[in-house]
């Protein structure tokens, strides 16, 4: 953690020493007062210099970008820059560059172990919760996009057949995703059965042979 120490003839005048020797402004950094000092005789004798520290905070977002970026370099991905979008407590880590494929893995899979990492970095040095997000190339939204059309297909097949359709296991936020796309579909109902990381959604028809293990959808 960097900090620095500064001496003046008052507090504030230690304290906007110490900051410009951070190069940070007030609220990235922890005040903390060492010495108030003491006014000598008519300004003159017997007096003592402020001496106050500067600790720099840590932004959670920037220290999991360098992170995110020593693991993907480290992947023999050091071609690919990161983004950071911020929106309140919501903060996407956008990966531009470098081989895409490796980054994401089958199925999301790299992918969401790196958005796992990375949350888990952020929340460590961040005040409040951090929910944070890691895409490469916009894989999020097409994959998004792919499953709420797996889901209707599937939802199509279940009602043709009138039997359960058994999805291969997903992460919680895609099954989240397929829950929801068919959430008002009036033939069809999901549900979750398993444990993760092997936890897979169940499309059944309402009409059809309903499992007597039906678990709560998530």
């Amino acid at each position: 953690m960097k900090e620095v120490t500064a001496t003046a003839r008052t507090v504030e005048e230690a304290v906007q020493l110490a900051l410009a020797q951070l190069g940070v402004p007030r609220e990235r950094a922890v005040i903390v007062v060492l010495d108030e000092g003491k006014r000598g005789w008519f300004g003159l004798f017997g007096g003592r210099p402020a001496v106050v520290k500067a600790v720099l905070k840590i932004d959670p977002v920037e220290e999991t970008v360098r992170f995110l970026q020593q693991v993907i370099a480290q992947m023999g991905a050091e071609g690919a820059s990161i983004e950071a979008v911020r929106r309140g407590k919501q903060v996407t880590l956008h990966v531009h560059g470098g081989p895409v494929g490796l980054l994401i893995g089958k199925h999301g899979q790299t992918l969401n172990a790196l958005q796992f990492l990375a949350q888990l970095v952020a929340n460590r040095h961040a005040d409040e919760y951090v929910s944070i997000a890691v895409d490469v190339e916009n894989y999020r939204e097409r994959r998004e996009k792919a499953l709420i059309e797996l889901a209707h297909k599937l939802a199509a097949r279940a009602v043709k057949t009138g039997k359960e359709v058994r999805l291969e296991p997903l992460p919680a936020h895609e099954r989240k995703i397929i829950h929801a796309a068919l959430a008002d579909n009036k033939h069809v109902l999901t549900y979750s059965v398993g444990v993760d990381p092997h936890r897979s959604i169940v499309v059944a028809p309402k009409t059809g042979k309903m499992s007597p293990k039906k678990e709560a959808p998530r």
